[in-house]
């Protein structure tokens, strides 16, 4: 008879051999930082942080590439196990392709028109900057460069954390408003802000601003104020369609094959066990914060 601890152990090997892909690639690519900050050739934390004064147009990336650096090996390794579960899930809900392009935003090109030379044609590659991880991102900078005057750089996959537990918050509310503790009813939506204020409290040099962006994105987007970001259905199944991804790529969630549908509506259930006063809380992140 398999024990307790052989019966965890097969579950939790099934669980991550059933990844979806996009989160397997951010789980990779968080390792391979880690793994390149190692070396001191070259600096992969001043690269790719969020630092507000090293923020222009040449260095844009780093507002999408901060969630994916860490300080070093515990502070990877406690943010890729509380983001793995809240990333699984959401993929799952949104597919792969919704997922990157929310995530990381799309490649545009833009025409513009000067009225003193007439029309000028200026193509420019860049990011768009309408993204899960980018309004965040700009927002942090907004407050601590012109409000704060400060110029404390941040990284760490904690900010998405906190950003999908804002989503799963509000989807928490809508179900079940209230957290019932003792005679006082405790809304839900606020769980993730209870969060961030316990990790200020417990765990040093994170950053608190950077964490209440995250949640505050996480709000807006579990709203539905964000539903903008996601890419046209019809556009993603002519891709997934014209390229076989779903054929092709392993583990690759199709825009068919997702659970509650588009931006998070989940399926209703005429229970009453729905009034439950319990709400699952996921495992907390940490943005390691470096000096000005």
């Amino acid at each position: 008879m398999p024990t307790i601890q052989g019966f965890s152990t097969l579950r939790a090997r099934s669980y991550v051999f059933r990844l979806p892909l996009f989160t397997r690639a951010m789980i990779l690519v968080m390792t391979a930082f880690w793994l390149a900050g190692l070396q001191s050739a070259w600096d992969v934390r001043q690269w790719g942080a969020l630092i507000p004064n090293e923020l222009g147009l040449t260095t844009m990336y780093r507002v999408n590439t901060f969630p994916l650096i860490h300080i070093n090996f515990f502070h990877a390794l406690f943010n890729i196990l509380s983001l793995t579960p809240l990333l699984e899930r959401f993929e799952t809900e949104f597919g792969t392709l919704t997922s990157f392009a929310l995530f990381f935003g799309r490649k545009c090109a833009c025409l513009r028109w000067d009225g003193s030379l007439g029309f000028v044609e200026v193509w420019h590659r860049l990011t768009h900057v309408a993204a899960l991880t980018t309004i965040p991102a700009l927002i942090y900078i907004f407050i601590e460069k012109f409000i704060l005057r400060g110029n404390t750089a941040v990284m760490g996959a904690s900010i998405w954390v906190f950003l999908l537990l804002g989503v799963e918050a509000i989807r928490t509310f809508k179900t079940n408003p209230y957290l019932v503790i003792g005679t006082h009813h405790v809304p839900t939506w606020t769980t993730p802000l209870v969060l961030v204020l316990v990790v200020e409290a417990l765990i040093p040099s994170t950053s608190f601003i950077g964490h209440l962006c995250g949640v505050g994105t996480g709000y807006l987007f579990g709203l539905g104020y964000l539903k903008f970001l996601s890419p046209p259905e019809k556009a993603l199944r002519w891709i997934e369609g014209r390229l076989n991804l779903l054929g092709r790529l392993p583990h690759y969630v199709s825009v068919d094959q997702k659970t509650y549908g588009r931006f998070g509506v989940l399926p209703t259930s005429n229970s009453s066990a729905s009034t439950s006063t319990m709400t699952p809380l996921g495992l907390i992140g940490s943005t390691q914060r470096l000096g000005p």
